[in-house]
Parts: structure tokens; C-alpha cells; sequence
């Protein structure tokens, strides 16, 4: 990933008040997967005019403007993250709700064998797996 979160939403033409921009700021420091009332929260510490419905209302355009890419793990908030993030899966605790980012080149290959094994080339993929800790002896 080359350039910022606001550098591709000007390169795609979206006008970029500053409220867009503080929030796309936000967006690109997140290291986390931040649903719409997280980027709320840290947005309105940097602007305190930011209303939750331009959150909402910006986190719209930048999904439909391919910038981010909307993710649900089955707990009915739906986060964000970076669409031009490099490639990682995910692993969510079903206790805490936290979400790993993990790349395994073992699963990497055994997706391209299964495809090819299938008749396809694999262009893509997402895989989320749901756990719990195991227990600490």
C-alpha cells in the first residue's frame, strides 16, 4: 500500500472536507478493525464537531468507493478496515470479540492447490476462523 487512505479517495474524486479527511486519518492509524461508533469516538477527540451520522455517512462512501472493505464476524457490529491492506486472515475470540490478523503460507497454499485441484485459478479469498482461548493449565 502505497499511498494514504485521503490520497486514493482524491485520486478516485470524492471531495474531501475536513471532517472526510479527519476521519480518514483515523481510519489509517487504526490498527484494529474499528466498527462506525469506535471511529466515532476517536474521531470526535480530534474533532469535536464530527457527528455520528458523517461517520456513518463517510464510512459509506469510502466502502462504495472501494477505499475500505466492510467485515462481520457474527456479532452484529459490521468494521472496517483498509481495502489496500496487504493480505491477512483473520482469527476472532468468540469470548473477548478480539480479532487477529495472521498470514500463514502453509493455508496460502493449500487454498491455491484446492482451487486448482477444483479447476480454478484463485483470485481471492477470506477466511475467518472462530475460536476460544484454550484453557491455561
Amino acid at each position: 500500500m502505497s499511498d494514504t487512505i485521503i490520497a486514493r479517495c482524491e485520486a478516485k474524486g470524492l471531495r474531501m472536507t475536513g471532517q472526510r479527511r479527519t476521519i480518514a486519518q483515523v481510519l489509517q492509524q487504526s490498527e484494529d478493525h474499528p466498527d462506525v461508533e469506535e471511529l466515532y469516538t476517536r474521531a470526535s477527540k480530534v474533532d469535536s464537531g464530527i457527528s455520528i451520522a458523517t461517520v456513518y455517512r463517510t464510512v459509506k462512501l469510502f466502502e462504495e468507493a472501494g477505499i475500505l472493505e466492510r467485515l462481520e464476524f457474527g456479532d452484529g457490529r459490521a468494521r472496517y478496515e483498509d481495502a489496500e491492506r496487504d493480505h491477512h486472515d483473520h482469527l476472532i475470540d468468540m469470548q473477548s470479540g478480539e480479532v487477529i490478523e495472521f498470514v500463514d503460507p502453509e493455508i496460502e497454499a493449500l487454498q491455491e492447490k484446492i482451487a486448482a485441484k477444483l479447476g480454478y485459478k484463485l483470485k481471492g479469498h477470506r477466511l475467518e476462523l472462530y475460536g476460544v482461548p484454550l484453557e491455561q493449565d
